[in-house]
């Protein structure tokens, strides 16, 4: 009896005993995990850490760089406004682009100069979430833009008498349109995606917020961001195949005659350079975002990261300020004023 009882009783004992233990150890994790989740109200920005040494430099050159851009960004702007002869579809899409510039740089320039000049490089949750809005629905309007141009310029050259039916007021308000309110909604959904996620972690390795770097920080499953990203991904990479689609039609013309290369120069050589220059930054900053090596050193990561935002809205501007020759003797005149 006694045995049944010293055999049976602690063995009992002991199971509830462990039982509690796991029900408090899961009460405790669960409590850690919750917050976790709920403490994340501000991101760190941990690419700051290698420029302290250089951060008075790297101040002046982002007020150089973003001076440069805004200043011409605004000259194109301004001379398409003023100019009533410019008031055409090819150059009111131009003018679009470079509108869509000052919009993406609104969102890295004045918080990055600050963040250098800074001890403390973080950034609110919502305040992250909008940079990442901002900036990347920038480059996908750059691609919606460069769309409707190739277009205009397919009609303009090689359909010169549908041309002006085809590509009327009407139907050139409409198309600018759908250039920013169909990017707008795509990474409206996929922002409001991640807003959805439950976060364990603040940490962002990087100069800004980047959307896929704020996925990395969720607790439970991502493959609902995953698929929505790869679905807006390639949507963008289609916006890429009609436009090397076209592109392709207007060199097959314009090798008919020496006026058609000349007008293919001139107009659509420069919209070439800007999608090559979107698609290759934009393409990089995708590919080391995701599949990027850690072990690589800070400053280049850093470089790597920041390109995508410093280059495609300054190049853009210069590009057809220097190739559009009509653009280029109107701001030569009003320089000369």
């Amino acid at each position: 009896m006694f045995c049944q009882w010293c055999g049976s009783e602690p063995e009992e004992g002991g199971s509830d005993f462990t039982a509690d233990r796991h029900s408090e150890r899961n009460m405790l994790e669960e409590a850690a995990q919750m917050t976790n989740r709920t403490a994340v109200q501000v991101f760190s920005l941990t690419g700051f850490s290698v420029t302290y040494n250089y951060r008075g430099l790297f101040f002046c050159l982002t007020l150089l760089c973003g001076c440069l851009t805004v200043t011409a960004n605004l000259t194109l702007i301004f001379t398409i406004i003023v100019d009533s002869s410019l008031h055409k579809p090819m150059y009111i899409f131009l003018c679009a682009l470079c509108v869509n510039g000052l919009y993406g740089t609104s969102a890295f320039y004045p918080k990055f100069a600050l963040d250098l000049l800074s001890d403390v490089h973080e950034i609110s949750y919502g305040g992250c979430l909008l940079q990442v809005f901002i900036i990347y629905s920038s480059a996908a309007t750059d691609y919606s833009i460069l769309v409707f141009m190739a277009y205009d310029r397919y009609m303009a050259v090689c359909r010169p008498l549908h041309y002006h039916s085809m590509m009327s007021p009407r139907r050139t308000t409409v198309l600018l349109c759908l250039s920013w309110l169909v990017p707008f909604c795509c990474l409206a959904m996929v922002v409001t995606l991640t807003s959805r996620l439950d976060l364990c972690g603040s940490t962002i390795d990087k100069l800004y917020c980047e959307n896929w770097s704020i996925v990395k920080l969720a607790c439970g499953s991502t493959e609902v961001n995953s698929i929505t990203g790869l679905i807006v991904v390639f949507f963008y990479i289609g916006h890429t195949v009609c436009i090397a689609s076209s592109y392709a039609r207007l060199v097959r013309f314009s090798l008919r005659s020496r006026e058609c290369r000349k007008k293919f120069m001139q107009t659509c050589l420069p919209h070439l350079l800007c999608l090559f220059c979107v698609t290759a930054t934009l393409v990089f900053d995708i590919m080391y975002t995701r599949y990027g090596s850690v072990s690589m050193p800070q400053h280049l990561r850093n470089f790597m990261a920041i390109q995508f935002v410093i280059i495609t809205p300054a190049v853009n501007p210069i590009i057809y300020g220097l190739n559009l020759t009509k653009i280029r003797s109107k701001i030569k005149g009003y320089i000369c004023l």
